[in-house]
């Protein structure tokens, strides 16, 4: 029985390490992002958004309305600012509007 507790290890550990050792955390967050564009950006924004893709340290964003598109290039900082902060990482340097 005490080799048992020993063992013991917590799930979210167990997931950190599982994600690192088969290389997910790209793919992971790719959906973390898309999934804080929706929550952050609201309904407004969301209605006129295409598609929301990271790749390395770029967001790039689809948009419909470049009336939009072009009221949020005036605040990309302040975006790549709160969608880091929902993150809880620094996953985006850079941020193009399409």
């Amino acid at each position: 029985m005490s080799k048992r507790q020993k063992d013991q290890q917590k799930i979210d550990d167990l997931l950190k390490s599982f994600v690192k050792e088969n290389k997910l955390e790209k793919g992971l967050d790719q959906v973390n992002v898309e999934a804080a564009w929706r929550d952050l950006m609201g309904n407004g924004v969301n209605n006129y958004t295409n598609s929301v893709k990271l790749h390395k340290d770029t967001l790039y964003v689809e948009l419909s309305s470049s009336v939009l598109r072009e009221e949020l290039s005036y605040g990309k900082d302040k975006i790549i600012k709160i969608l880091n902060e929902g993150l809880k990482k620094e996953l985006i340097a850079k941020l193009i509007l399409r």
